[in-house]
């Protein structure tokens, strides 16, 4: 198994970042950029990342027309990010040309495809929200349609709430790769995420990745906490 931790780094500055990654790399699978620290530090804060030997997702959610997406996710694999992610809602032309993409400017680099991730329902959004938007579909429906929709269009990856991965494993099979935020130890609170689970329980439900943030980079010894929930899942790893 491999160690399927994914740390947020939510922080504003490269140094807080690259401090981190130093410190947890060894017993972590792979580190995520999200909107605050590529903002503050642009791209070459995932330069400065992978040069440590960390695998990077990129985590931008990209929602536009095809080829501006299409042109996008070439940037990050040439960047060298390892999974990046875009909105299903953009349509199954846009997720087609977004795996296109990563697949041809991989043939060209000589390295593995990098995971698109296809993101459907926010994890902090439910019911009552998709409802404001005039989705009356309920949360579960709407990420199932999302999902199908991602996996016909070639995408092979999906970021999920822990509460939809068994679902979207019946529907469809072991071979998709699902990656899971709204991970909470036991003892920490849910924060702004409303469809949590904790570490053991969505691995053992099927999740492939688990995106983990304050519970590892708040802590006071960030290391011995993501140990601990590496042992929780599995004391092997």
């Amino acid at each position: 198994m491999q160690n399927p931790i994914i740390v947020a780094l939510d922080v504003p500055t490269a140094r807080e970042a690259l401090e981190l990654a130093e410190e947890l790399g060894p017993v972590v699978g792979a580190f995520k950029i999200g909107k605050q620290l590529f903002v503050s530090e642009g791209p070459d804060v995932v330069r400065k990342l992978k040069e440590t030997g960390t695998k990077i997702f990129l985590d931008l959610k990209f929602h536009d027309i095809p080829n501006t997406v299409s042109k996008a996710v070439q940037s990050a694999i040439d960047l060298g990010v390892d999974m990046l992610t875009v909105h299903t809602s953009g349509g199954s032309e846009m997720l087609a040309a977004a795996e296109k993409t990563s697949n041809e400017t991989a043939a060209v680099l000589g390295i593995d495809s990098p995971l698109i991730l296809g993101v459907t329902v926010l994890t902090s959004m439910d019911d009552a929200n998709l409802a404001e938007l005039g989705i009356q579909e309920e949360t579960h429906g709407q990420v199932v349609r999302l999902a199908k929709l991602a996996a016909s269009s070639g995408l092979r990856g999906l970021v999920c709430s822990p509460q939809e991965i068994k679902l979207l494993r019946e529907e469809l099979g072991n071979q998709i790769q699902l990656v899971t935020p709204g991970i909470r130890a036991e003892s920490s609170p849910a924060d702004d995420q409303k469809r949590t689970m904790s570490p053991a329980e969505a691995v053992k439900a099927g999740a492939s990745w688990l995106v983990i943030g304050r519970p590892i980079t708040l802590a006071e010894d960030p290391r011995a906490a993501a140990i601990e929930i590496l042992n929780s899942i599995d004391p092997e790893l």
